[in-house]
């Protein structure tokens, strides 16, 4: 019966294959040659097949012992893969890592994180959502994220734990063949009010009622930032974006930073939102003390290069 069959038989199977013989696997596994021919025939009783062709001075492995020992070696490895995660988790890492992350935050770093993340642990499986407006936020009510990377809005941050990481600028940008990129600065809000801005809109019900930095009275509204940058770049619209998606652009002559009368492009305070009591496991603190650091290191860079789309 299967049920009867042994990972010890396994490895024995898998000995004899790898060293030849029989006397040879004994030596490795540190066992008499006795005991390891009788795993080898308890096995075949087990699966009801011959693995072996005995006709021979030294047994080979047949046909059905080679498909065998495949199917053995796989059983062997997810047998180790267990007991590794079963020991992970035992010393309070998490049995799986779920983020949310907002669209805005720096992937460059988020890449360099969840790189370093994979090389300390190994055997953690990552699952990554990435979010705009109160996305990150609704899937923590979810319970569908353990953490998320988002800026926390101070009145929808009850029962959870924030950790700032690093704060994202964002610049009034419109295509460089825009009618609005010719205009005389600074530009009037009642020149802005006519023209068609381009605006986030939330999928979740998170941040129904909150706005950042509207000013135009004819809205079109998008779910996602790529999205919104395409338009942009098609030469439709304008609004603000996050100076890490568009800096290459403005930089080339594909956008253009506004001067805008009386607007301050609205600041993102990026922070690491886990719920209340629920602190992260070792892996989840690992990466976001990873994530501060890299964060820390790219703060004033952000900063210069807000200020070098302004001034180009």
């Amino acid at each position: 019966m299967l049920d009867t069959m042994t990972l010890d038989q396994l490895r024995a199977l898998e000995a004899v294959a790898e060293t030849g013989s029989f006397s040879a696997a004994a030596r490795r596994l540190g066992r008499v040659q006795s005991a390891i021919s009788q795993s080898i025939q308890a096995l075949e009783t087990s699966l009801g097949i011959a693995l072996f062709d005995r006709s021979g001075k030294v047994p080979r492995l047949n046909d059905a012992g080679r498909v065998v020992l495949d199917d053995a070696r796989n059983l062997l490895r997810g047998a180790e893969a267990l007991k590794a995660r079963a020991e992970s988790i035992a010393g309070d890492i998490e049995a799986e890592l779920t983020l949310a992350v907002e669209a805005m935050f720096p992937m460059n770093v988020l890449t360099a994180s969840l790189k370093a993340l994979n090389e300390r642990f190994p055997l953690l499986p990552v699952t990554l959502y990435t979010e705009a407006l109160g996305g990150a936020e609704q899937r923590l009510r979810d319970g569908a994220a353990r953490i998320a990377i988002y800026p926390p809005e101070p009145q929808l941050s009850e029962n959870r734990e924030t950790e700032f990481l690093v704060t994202i600028p964002t610049v009034p940008v419109v295509a460089g063949d825009h009618p609005l990129a010719q205009e005389k600065a600074p530009l009037s809000r009642g020149v802005m009010e006519r023209q068609v801005q381009l605006v986030l809109t939330d999928r979740s019900p998170v941040s129904a009622g909150l706005s950042h930095g509207i000013i135009s009275h004819r809205q079109w509204r998008f779910a996602d930032l790529n999205t919104r940058l395409e338009f942009l770049l098609g030469g439709f619209g304008w609004c603000n974006m996050p100076v890490t998606l568009v800096y290459d652009h403005v930089k080339a002559g594909r956008l253009k930073v506004l001067d805008i009368a009386q607007h301050n492009a609205p600041e993102f305070a990026i922070h690491a939102v886990y719920p209340r009591g629920r602190t992260p496991g070792k892996a989840g603190r690992w990466l976001i003390e990873n994530l501060r650091r890299h964060s820390a290191g790219c703060s004033q860079p952000l900063r210069d290069a807000a200020a070098s789309v302004v001034a180009a």
